[in-house]
């Protein structure tokens, strides 16, 4: 949906709460206390309020979504959505503050919860044939404190070198070669403080990935315990060569280069605390980005 489209589908609020209640109540609102559907909209009071005639309660229809809470006006969020799918590589809380005329907290605020509908995707039924797994790992170098040291407390005397060992964190990634489907977590430390154990990368790809599956990956070790576990491996050394006929994993290490060019380019820094949530991101994006209803989909996913 481009600008234009936007404009014409939610021209006020009215437009944006008809359309939340044929997609959430299929046209015919009920109420959230007794259940009835003699309500009628409260428009004299505020655009989310509906009032039940049985009971004589009022309710908002956005209650149980990321909607719900916030005081923003309605078509601000709609053109907040429409932003965020349509930056192949995101928005940041700044240039969306600019947008729509939000303070940042605001803004911030949006696009966290935007981010919570996207990472709520069911992708079990995706893989079954032939897929990808690969790792990236996400961070900027370690600063300097006082006395040296990073904040980890580790010296910084040595480099924080690129790729696996290095302290940044692990994300893993599976994508599955027939329909381009993309599955992507945050690979925190285990107990033993150790990163990107076998065992961390079969857990991962078991979520999404059928047993019998084909799974094609690089020369890391870690990968050896897929054979041994129902699936079939097979590797291509990046040392000597990119791809093995069809045997490569170029399709995950795009998604990789997107991915990258999002947190380094659009939000140049960003905590673990809150990685999971810009992965989810870019792989909603990524695999709804031929989909031309990505917007209902989204707006679907905003009821919890």
């Amino acid at each position: 949906m481009n600008f234009l489209q936007l404009q014409k589908k939610f021209p006020n609020e009215k437009s944006v709460v008809d359309y939340f209640v044929n997609m959430r109540y299929q046209g015919v609102p009920a109420c959230l206390h007794c259940g009835s559907i003699a309500v009628y909209h409260r428009e004299d009071k505020s655009h989310k309020v509906f009032q039940c005639m049985d009971c004589n309660n009022s309710f908002s229809i956005f209650k149980g979504t990321i909607f719900e809470n916030s005081s923003t006006d309605l078509t601000k969020w709609m053109y907040a959505i429409h932003l965020f799918l349509n930056g192949k590589k995101g928005i940041s809380g700044l240039q969306l503050m600019r947008e729509i005329g939000v303070t940042y907290k605001t803004a911030w605020r949006m696009l966290k919860q935007i981010r919570l509908a996207m990472g709520d995707e069911d992708m079990k039924t995706y893989f079954e044939t032939i897929v990808e797994i690969d790792e990236t790992y996400v961070g900027g170098k370690p600063r300097k404190g006082n006395k040296g040291r990073n904040d980890n407390g580790d010296n910084t005397d040595s480099k924080n070198k690129r790729g696996r060992g290095t302290k940044k964190t692990p994300v893993v990634g599976v994508i599955d070669r027939d329909n381009k489907k993309v599955h992507a977590k945050v690979a925190l430390p285990n107990k033993d403080g150790k990163k990107l154990t076998g065992k961390q990368l079969l857990s991962i790809l078991n979520e999404v990935t059928k047993a019998g599956a084909t799974v094609m990956t690089d020369e890391f070790r870690s990968y050896n315990i897929l054979s041994s576990n129902g699936f079939i491996h097979l590797k291509v050394d990046h040392t000597k060569e990119f791809a093995v006929g069809a045997t490569h994993t170029n399709n995950i290490e795009s998604f990789w280069a997107t991915l990258k060019r999002g947190v380094y380019g659009i939000y140049h820094s960003i905590s673990v605390k809150y990685l999971q949530q810009y992965v989810n991101e870019f792989c909603f994006r990524y695999n709804n980005r031929k989909n031309g209803e990505m917007f209902d989909l989204l707006m679907v996913k905003t009821i919890r």
